[in-house]
């Protein structure tokens, strides 16, 4: 291909990405029409216009894409992928919006975007585009245009380093060289802006696996199984008809060989895409849960032992494991039970052989509720008996100093003994269960075509197919006892998830979108609460009763009273992490419910007491900025080293091996108390929030290192309230 042709191709592949991209000031028509093909919006739903000055920050832009997609009732994930793993993210990013670079001859300066609505094999994805009509675009052309500006920064080595390497070589070999060459010298940039539409995680579970597809793929298992089982049968049928019937030539064990062949390989590809689904349906199931621990209120927490806690987790690993494997395996063995009365009936016991399977399974429930019952005792003295160790165990040296040494383990040998009774009463259960369950049909089964076959009155293809009826009820009475024994567990177990359960399912406040609230500020910054009110769970004296105030932009408060006076409450409500029970509370005169709960926590941020605030075991630049957006741009990683510096953390960093990027927490650099006060109120800081809520964040540190602090505290705040003892 000449060089000539080359650059045609290419102006064409551009021409084309420009007729199906949509313009900044149709993205939210653009959101709206690719989310309605993917199934998350409604019809008619459309968010406003983007303003023009948020082209010109993606920060903003982000933020107004999130916030549009929450006003429709799904979510944005903001994703960023390395310039060598691009061709991967526009494959599997779906349904997505991607933002191409603005056009140098454009000289607006507006960025477009493409709708991602899903691959087209390997070489190729389907956009929809302004017409709302999907179109096919290469992938080629979509990496050429997201890596036009890193292109552009490594022309001049390319140009180079192409020419040396490809020398006398065609432009089609230059070309593909140029790529490899900058895949390796700029492979690790990030590429683009990729914006995935999905459901959020609180979602109804069951729209959650059909957003995902993976209600198709349960369909496709189920009817995967129903063609093996019926390929079973037939072999059954054609070893009967041949073997019993004095008729077993070449053409029929050919015919049984491929009956049996087809019906192995079918089963495999059931195994193959039962595996895929249980990791799918397990991230969303992991997913909702950790939502729901994130959303449960402090004061829910708090009334929970750590061995509650502990036990809680336990049990979302049980639910997860018992749920899918025993919902599979009984679906499974559903299919089984609807397909064996049927050749029960065409066999030698007749409609009576098909009766007794239905009875015998109406007794299988039976015996399975009994073992629920006794395996619900028993889990419930093990989980309470898990949560007294573990509370024994952290109060283990006031237990010490206060009980006789002969009443330490009193209690805990009482509990030991009470769960093994339980143990034992359900082994025997369950051992009654499996035994009766599948043995117990296999001896009954086999007498129901005992008769026929004494008197004759059966013929041999009647005996065979009664018989593969026999084997296959008693195969899948077999599964569905291992089935229900692990659905039993996992009912038991959602019992105790089921608080994080529902509180994901808690829809937080979402508020108008940032574009619809931003020229309703009159009075932009200032705090203001009008008889505030609350109390902790049903306590009868309200902590907090009539409380009013006004904090301006620019004002510095400090905040002092004796200890349970209600400070850290205050603090808590004005920073959105508790509600008041009565009051009105506004920031630039909008309430929470106008800005919602994030829109609220971006005004107003707090650094909680000690106890209350964590440092979690990963970089210090993530602890720094896990508030804002992630991954950081530059400009806010030089922002976090400034405050750093400001509160007298530079000797940290220069101690620490790898810097800003050092792994701090409980197994990494640890961090001394004044440190983790400082990178506490450097996490406030750098939300950039309006009024910024400081909770005894000064108590742990040095009069030097305290005077450096609030220095940078004063400067940077735009509005401040300290809380400290008197």
């Amino acid at each position: 291909m000449s060089a000539t042709a080359s650059a045609s191709a290419a102006t064409r592949e551009a021409t084309a990405l420009d007729r199906v991209s949509w313009p900044f000031d149709r993205l939210g028509e653009a959101i709206a029409v690719l989310a309605r093909r993917a199934g998350l919006a409604r019809s008619g739903e459309q968010p406003q216009p983007p303003r023009a000055d948020v082209a010109r920050d993606r920060g903003a832009l982000a933020r107004w894409v999130e916030a549009a997609c929450r006003s429709m009732g799904f979510e944005a994930e903001p994703t960023h992928a390395a310039l060598r793993d691009v061709d991967d993210m526009l494959r599997g990013a779906a349904p997505a919006m991607v933002r191409l670079p603005a056009d140098p001859a454009d000289r607006s300066g507006s960025p477009r975007f493409v709708a991602l609505a899903g691959a087209v094999r390997r070489r190729a994805v389907l956009v929809i585009g302004p017409d709302h009509r999907a179109h096919r675009v290469t992938i080629a052309a979509l990496r050429g245009a997201l890596c036009r500006p890193v292109e552009a920064e490594a022309e001049a080595d390319l140009d180079q380093l192409s020419a040396a390497v490809s020398a006398g070589g065609t432009s089609s070999s230059r070309r593909r060289t140029r790529e490899a060459l900058l895949r390796e010298l700029r492979g690790g940039t990030p590429i683009g802006d990729v914006f995935t539409l999905r459901l959020s995680p609180g979602a109804p579970f069951w729209r959650q696996l059909r957003g995902a597809r993976l209600t198709r793929k349960l369909a496709a298992i189920a009817a995967a199984h129903a063609l093996q089982y019926a390929l079973w049968v037939g072999s059954w049928w054609m070893l009967g008809r041949g073997a019993l019937a004095g008729r077993l030539d070449p053409s029929w064990i050919a015919a049984w060989a491929l009956l049996v062949s087809a019906s192995h390989a079918v089963r495999l590809q059931a195994l193959r895409d039962q595996g895929g689904f249980a990791i799918a349906a397990g991230a969303l199931l992991r997913q909702r849960l950790l939502l729901g621990a994130l959303r449960m209120s402090q004061d829910a927490v708090r009334r929970q032992g750590t061995g509650q806690l502990l036990g809680r987790v336990l049990e979302s690993e049980a639910l997860e494991s018992l749920g899918l494997t025993g919902g599979l395996a009984t679906m499974e063995a559903v299919i089984e039970l609807v397909i064996a009365p049927a050749v029960l009936w065409a066999g030698a016991g007749g409609a009576l052989h098909a009766a007794l399977l239905l009875v015998w399974v109406a007794g299988t429930a039976a015996l399975a509720l009994r073992y629920h019952r006794a395996r619900t005792r028993w889990t419930d003295a093990r989980v309470s008996m898990t949560n007294d160790l573990v509370e024994a165990l952290i109060g283990h040296r006031t237990r010490v100093a206060q009980e006789a040494p002969g009443a330490w383990n009193r209690a805990a040998d009482a509990g030991l003994a009470h769960h093994v009774d339980l143990a034992r009463a359900m082994d025997r259960e369950g051992a009654r269960f499996r035994a009766l369950v599948a043995r117990g049909w296999l001896i009954a089964g086999v007498a129901g075509i005992a008769a026929p076959f004494v008197a004759g009155t059966a013929g041999p293809t009647a005996l065979a197919i009664g018989l593969g009826g026999v084997l296959l009820a008693h195969r899948a009475l077999a599964r569905l006892a291992i089935g229900m024994v692990a659905l039993s567990g996992a009912a038991i177990a959602f019992r105790q998830i089921a608080p994080l359960h529902r509180a994901a399912a808690r829809a937080e406040a979402p508020g108008l979108p940032d574009f619809a609230v931003a020229g309703a500020r009159a009075a932009a910054g200032a705090v203001e609460a009008h008889d505030l009110a609350f109390r902790h769970g049903e306590r009868g004296d309200p902590v907090l009763d009539g409380v009013s105030l006004r904090i301006r932009p620019g004002d510095r408060i400090l905040l002092e009273g004796p200890s349970g006076g209600g400070k850290s409450t205050l603090a808590a409500v004005l920073s959105g992490l508790r509600a008041p029970e009565s009051g009105a509370l506004l920031i630039g005169g909008l309430d929470r419910a106008t800005l919602g709960t994030d829109g609220w926590r971006r005004r107003v941020t707090t650094a909680p007491q000690f106890q209350d605030n964590h440092v979690l075991t990963e970089t210090l630049l993530f602890n720094l900025l896990m508030g804002g957006d992630w991954p950081p741009e530059p400009r806010a990683v030089r922002e976090a080293e400034a405050v750093c510096a400001d509160l007298g953390l530079g000797p940290l960093l220069e101690r620490m091996p790898a810097g800003i990027l050092q792994v701090v927490g409980e197994t990494g650099w640890q961090l001394s108390h004044g440190e983790r006060s400082r990178l506490f109120i450097a996490r406030a800081l750098l939300q950039d929030p309006d009024l910024v809520i400081l909770d005894e964040n000064f108590g742990a540190l040095d009069p030097e290192n305290l005077e450096a602090a609030l220095r940078c505290v004063l400067a940077r705040a735009r509005s401040l309230l300290v809380i400290a003892h008197p």
